[in-house]
């Protein structure tokens, strides 16, 4: 294809970042406000920006970029409301934009007057695109567009007197120009920055911001450039070198990860990504990504459905359902092999009883619990779904500990109801199922009351009296047996409700204290082989147990297709 070409390799000999490991986060600087606000189709007023502004100093962003205040007069008024309202925390730098133009470095410094700390980011663009079809510009014009712009906020300094100052300069569209060429570039800038003596309030560190204006290469070769990068511009401790990826071919959290594994100290995004077309880098996702692999982000990403509620309502925004770790579905499962891997992992890590075992769980990276999230979301029941699926929902939901064997009971009626329905069913759905297919089955048999009572001359013996309704018909009945539960199934077949044998039994309680309830689950095989399942539920315990066993015959006095 003759239209498009390949992006061309980078020249660097015995790369180290392949085999480099992440080990600390870096500094991150938030430019939601700049970026993420530009390529909103409604930008944010200054009460929304004050708000968002808060969110992120709450999340510990320690460096934000604020907005364009020599171009915008909103961002200029944003700007002073911030200084001259107090809302600037001492530790936190407020970045500004500004082309490297006279009028609007001025405009720049104008705005600043009263700041406690600022970054001045200062840019222009470099890229054979940019210089041939934008300014027409040759390669040295441009470096000394670079240059005048440096000399220029050096002359200015002197206005911020009280100010911590440092300077950020970018060559916009690094990732497109020639690498050498960026490396010239922001030496020339360096040796501006540095020529005699800077004010003790100024830093003499500068930060050179690598941007991926457009992502035009794959994420290996965003490595190999800043790589470089880091190799050639010399004296490395007088830089901070940052990075600022876009999204433009869906890679842009792979090549910020890789760019700090060629050895750049900080990174500039946005939260969920939110940018022009693509989209800028996903910082949370990246934080978070780090805190999977047992590396503090050193920022409070921990809540993020209350991270979410802020900037979907100051942005207009909205997530999308498979976002990384914020999407709505990311911690759920429809295929049932799944929904019973999950179910497994989270019962051995609950049986381990302690919280820093490391996390092991199938198809779960992290701990939902850690951002905030809830185990409810995290199993979906639809047709689909498996044996697993609906047992935890009823256990992590509800408290129902139900029988392995009953699994695929209670799973097979739920999926053919959601199958039928069309659609997923909500965790009470499930509940209602449970409770109508075997809490509150009572035909045709169904229990008024019962009384237990040694049996004469047989201490081992107990008689259970039991007043039922069967068919709508009340009856009593009598049996004796070693418990109230054999005494009431010997008391059925005296009746000839005994065709079956009792296969299984659990008991467990349900909430706690006062309100604790007994709950037992039966299971009964017929003189036909065919098994049915009951539950039942009481403060008594042995009043849940019978209750089962009626449940179960119920169950299978149905399947059976008696009328």
């Amino acid at each position: 294809m003759a239209k498009y070409k390949d992006f061309p390799k980078i020249q660097l000999k015995e790369r180290t970042w392949p085999d480099n490991v992440l080990k600390k986060a870096p500094r991150w600087c938030s430019v939601d406000l700049r970026d993420g606000n530009q390529a909103l189709a409604v930008p944010m007023n200054i009460q929304e920006k004050k708000e968002y502004f808060q969110l992120l100093v709450n999340m510990g962003f320690k460096e934000i970029e604020i907005g364009f205040p020599s171009a915008s007069q909103i961002e200029f008024d944003f700007l002073r409301t911030l200084i001259e309202e107090n809302l600037v925390p001492d530790d936190v730098y407020l970045q500004v934009l500004t082309q490297a133009r006279e009028h609007l470095i001025r405009r720049t410094f104008e705005s600043l007057k009263g700041a406690k700390k600022a970054i001045v980011h200062v840019y222009n663009s470099t890229s054979p695109l940019q210089r041939d079809i934008t300014f027409n510009l040759s390669k040295d014009a441009i470096k000394n567009i670079a240059i005048d712009g440096v000399k220029l906020i050096k002359s200015l300094l002197h206005e911020l007197p009280d100010t911590q100052l440092q300077l950020e300069y970018s060559p916009e569209s690094f990732s497109s120009t020639e690498i050498d060429y960026s490396v010239e570039v922001c030496q020339a800038v360096r040796e501006a920055w540095r020529d005699g003596e800077l004010p003790k309030n100024v830093s003499p560190v500068i930060i050179f911001n690598l941007p991926a204006t457009v992502e035009e290469s794959t994420p290996n070769i965003h490595a190999d450039q800043v790589e470089y990068f880091c190799r050639h511009i010399g004296d490395r401790e007088s830089v901070v070198v940052s990075l600022h990826t876009h999204n433009d071919r869906g890679t842009g959290i792979a090549a910020t990860e890789l760019g700090l594994l060629a050895g750049a100290d900080r990174v500039e995004g946005t939260l969920f990504g939110n940018g022009e077309r693509t989209g800028n880098l996903d910082i949370i996702t990246v934080a978070l990504n780090m805190f999977s692999r047992g590396i503090d982000p050193e920022l409070d990403v921990f809540d993020l459905p209350a991270i979410q509620e802020i900037y979907e309502r100051c942005t207009a925004m909205r997530i999308p359902p498979r976002h990384p770790y914020a999407g709505e579905l990311v911690f759920t499962a429809f295929s049932g092999s799944h929904q019973d891997a999950i179910k497994k992992g989270l019962d051995r890590m609950n049986a381990s009883g302690n919280k820093d075992t490391e996390w092991r769980v199938p198809y779960l990276p992290i701990d939902p619990k850690d951002i905030g999230r809830s185990y409810e979301a995290i199993i979906r029941i639809n047709s689909q779904s498996g044996k697993g699926g609906v047992a935890y929902v009823l256990q992590a939901k509800y408290g129902y500990e139900l029988p392995k064997l009953m699994h695929p009971v209670i799973g097979k009626i739920v999926n053919e109801i959601s199958d039928n329905l069309g659609r997923e069913l909500d965790s009470k759905e499930i509940l209602d199922i449970f409770k109508n297919h075997f809490l509150s089955v009572k035909e045709p048999l169904a229990l008024i009351s019962y009384a237990t009572q040694p049996e004469d001359g047989n201490a081992t013996e107990v008689v259970c009296t039991a007043n039922v309704i069967y068919n709508g018909k009340e009856l009593t009945l009598k049996g004796s047996g070693n418990g109230p539960i054999s005494a009431f199934v010997a008391a059925m077949k005296t009746v000839g409700w005994n065709s079956f044998d009792i296969i299984d039994f659990h008991e467990q309680s349900l909430g706690e204290g006062s309100n604790t309830d007994a709950v037992a689950y039966v299971g009964i095989k017929t003189s036909s082989e065919c098994v049915s399942w009951g539950a039942g539920q009481h403060s008594d315990i042995t009043t849940a147990g019978i209750l089962a066993l009626i449940s179960a015959y119920n169950v299978g006095y149905r399947q059976s297709g008696k009328k």
